[in-house]
């Protein structure tokens, strides 16, 4: 709190104040008082003057200051209320009083959208589940019909697949903290898993899927891991190159703090342009813009589930040459003591 910009809107005060002294001076002189006395009569009311002001703008100082350094500290700044005193002058219990009331009026509109919020997300998981059911249904039917059925239907029922997962996880990570289970789990059984549920496109698609020392143990959610290493080898099979030997090889490696997935493959690559985007939401890039199935959310979805889960996820890439996406997993010397 400035004291130039205190006594510029005490102006119209320190002016009726001005105009009272120079009154009251002429009022003694016209009683014909001694000049030593009016003096000392003078020096008192401008002390008293100073005085007052000086109370009046130390006691707003301290508390606004109190208030707007808070203000800075403090992540979630409507929770300031909380870190600071009442005041004791009157403009700045007005100025409580009304943050008080806009915070609780906050709070039971932050309420409201929390329970609107978890309505839609019930509603969206139940229909994903009720969805499900015919998809699979009509991916059997596939299977056990592909003299009948074509290759396009195929890849549209995979497409179809991953959109109705992408948007699960998708409102999962983004309006739910208890929706994940983090335990130890065989990475192994993981990949294992996501290389099965795309062996028909990985073999369809002429690319070599190559596993190499993957036999950790890792916290984290099986599930979520299962869907984020989905959408990566998705993409690395989307954009391979139109080579003979295209791969994607799945590989870990160990250190003291941390055990790193990485997923490598020989595709199209991404531009340099294009690297520090591909996490951002609906970011397709050069790449996407030339492939009608990208929609940009897969890297999206898999970037917040790892944050979720305290993972790391990186990305690197050289075009025409290679892809390599790492997922980083922080080792547990608490947990590995007590197992």
């Amino acid at each position: 709190m400035k004291l130039s910009l205190y006594l510029k809107d005490k102006r119209y005060i320190v002016i009726l104040s001005l105009i009272n002294f120079i009154t009251i001076t002429l009022i003694l002189l016209a009683f014909k008082l001694s000049k030593d006395a009016i003096i000392v009569i003078d020096v008192i009311l401008v002390f008293n003057f100073i005085l007052i002001l000086g109370i009046d703008y130390f006691r707003k100082k301290f508390f606004y200051n109190d208030l707007f350094n808070k203000i800075e500290q403090l992540d979630k700044s409507y929770l300031v209320l909380e870190m600071i005193n009442k005041p004791d002058f009157y403009e700045g219990n007005i100025l409580y009083q009304a943050l008080y009331d806009i915070n609780k009026s906050m709070i039971e509109n932050i309420k409201i959208h929390e329970e609107q919020m978890k309505d839609f997300k019930e509603y969206i998981e139940m229909w994903i589940h009720e969805v499900k059911v015919p998809l699979s249904s009509l991916i059997l039917t596939f299977n056990n019909h592909k003299n009948i059925f074509n290759n396009k239907t195929k890849r549209q029922l995979k497409r179809l697949e991953n959109y109705v997962e992408q948007v699960l996880y998708y409102v999962r990570a983004e309006n739910a903290n208890k929706d994940y289970f983090i335990k130890e789990i065989d990475l192994s059984k993981v990949v294992k898993n996501v290389g099965l549920k795309n062996m028909d496109d990985i073999l369809d698609n002429k690319v070599s899927f190559k596993v190499e020392n993957i036999n950790y143990n890792v916290l984290t959610d099986s599930k979520w891991l299962e869907f984020i290493l989905d959408q990566i080898i998705n993409n690395s099979i989307k954009y391979k190159r139109n080579i003979r030997n295209s791969y994607i090889k799945v590989y870990a490696l160990e250190s003291e703090d941390k055990i790193s997935l990485n997923i490598l493959d020989n595709g199209i690559g991404i531009p340099q342009s294009d690297i520090n985007q591909v996490f951002d939401k609906t970011f397709t890039g050069t790449n996407g813009r030339n492939n009608n199935a990208s929609t940009g959310m897969g890297l999206y979805i898999a970037k917040n589930l790892c944050k979720k889960l305290g993972h790391k996820i990186d990305i690197e890439s050289k075009e025409n040459e290679y892809t390599q996406v790492t997922i980083t997993f922080a080792k547990n010397k608490y947990f590995n003591v007590l197992k």
